[in-house]
């Protein structure tokens, strides 16, 4: 085990050197196994080899430092100067020209196609016209072909390796673009809900306001009540805004449920205490509903309410829910004239209401009623399959 991670500790160490570095550092290794002969060995009289030799070593050798900047050019010399060595009689034997296999090597992995075929027979060819025997031309032959082969599954690698990472980087960016658009929706969410809580409870304590006076001379109880709902409204929507804005800080404070469906009939009640009259019925066998679309029945119909009592100068309102082929129908209907024609319009109570419902695949729809006495909201939410 400690083995494996020094290998990969050394290869991770080499794979950071600069490529410079690192092509100095192979150009070291390969001139000293090469000069090995010569100096290891003395010629028959005893004495030093031709000098010549050393020279036609180190000028193969030494363009290697270069190999990745111009690989066909670097193979070319190192070829060329190995060529010249068998030009000399008193030279040591040399077994492999490791510098030429590093440079077709270096080729076959960096080079383009008919640059590296044109050289890799120029390499194949040369070297049999070079030699004097058929072993020695089928060792040689066999090395540049083994040389080629390891500089092309090189470049293969690499390639893959680069697809890898270009994939990652993609996953990446789509994970962060995602991650936004899903920030961009929950502080939308987040703002209709800040937008339907504020929108209601200012309604209602407006309205309880407006008739406190009134009430006051002619009915101080019913002014007290006024009072009461003003002081209800006020403190639910606080309760409701801190639950809010609680989600929004991380791992500050529980998280309280969202108002849902069960919540219906204590909202209508808040909206009769405002003077409205706001009957509250269903018909049908409840279904299950997703958790977005529980949410969502229930700000839809507050939204609608506050609707009602802000701008319908209705009377009287009307909650119908009714389950019925496997969804959820919600009608919210007023005896009112809608929106005063002479208020500016800047409000998105109905462009929420349907963004809701259609964030839950359902659909919403609202408008005068048919028979021209008022306004109605309709609303239809699919309800989740029972499974047995």
């Amino acid at each position: 085990m400690s083995e494996m991670k020094v290998a990969v500790w050394a290869g991770r160490r080499w794979s950071a050197l600069p490529p410079i570095w690192a092509d100095t550092v192979i150009t070291a290794v390969v001139l000293v196994v090469q000069l090995w002969p010569l100096l290891s060995t003395d010629n028959l009289s005893g004495g030093p080899w031709d000098w010549q030799g050393y020279v036609v070593v180190v000028v193969s050798v030494v363009p290697l430092i270069w190999r990745r900047r111009a690989p066909a050019a670097v193979l070319l010399v190192s070829l060329a100067a190995s060529a010249c060595y068998d030009l000399f009689d008193d030279v040591a034997r040399q077994p492999i020209w490791y510098a030429g296999l590093m440079g077709l090597y270096t080729v076959a992995a960096y080079s383009g196609r008919w640059t590296r075929t044109a050289l890799m027979v120029l390499a194949i060819g040369g070297g049999l016209l070079a030699v004097g025997s058929s072993d020695t031309a089928l060792r040689g032959t066999v090395q540049f072909v083994a040389a080629y082969a390891v500089g092309r599954a090189a470049a293969v690698s690499r390639a893959h390796a680069r697809v890898l990472e270009e994939r990652a980087a993609q996953l990446v960016r789509e994970r962060e673009v995602e991650a936004e658009r899903a920030a961009e929706r929950e502080r939308a969410r987040i703002a209709r809900d800040m937008h339907d809580v504020l929108a209601h409870a200012v309604s209602v304590m407006v309205v309880q306001a407006e008739a406190g006076p009134v009430a006051v001379e002619r009915s101080p109880a019913r002014a007290v009540a006024a009072f009461d709902a003003i002081a209800a409204a006020g403190r639910d929507a606080m309760d409701q805004l801190r639950r809010m804005l609680t989600v929004l800080k991380e791992g500050e404070g529980p998280r309280a449920p969202q108002p849902t469906i069960g919540g219906l009939p204590a909202l209508a009640e808040q909206v009769r205490s405002t003077g409205l009259d706001v009957t509250y019925s269903t018909t049908g066998a409840a279904l299950p509903l997703s958790p977005d679309a529980e949410v969502a029945a229930y700000r839809i119909t507050q939204e609608a309410l506050t609707n009602v009592v802000k701008h319908a100068a209705a009377t009287r309102a009307e909650v119908a829910l009714a389950w019925r082929d496997g969804e959820l129908v919600i009608d919210i209907t007023d005896d009112g004239h809608g929106r005063d024609p002479g208020l500016p319009s800047g409000g998105n109570g109905l462009i929420g209401i349907r963004e809701r419902a259609a964030a839950c695949g359902g659909t919403a729809v609202a408008g005068p009623r048919a028979d021209g006495a008022g306004f109605r909201v309709a609303v239809r939410l699919p309800a989740q399959e029972v499974r047995v």
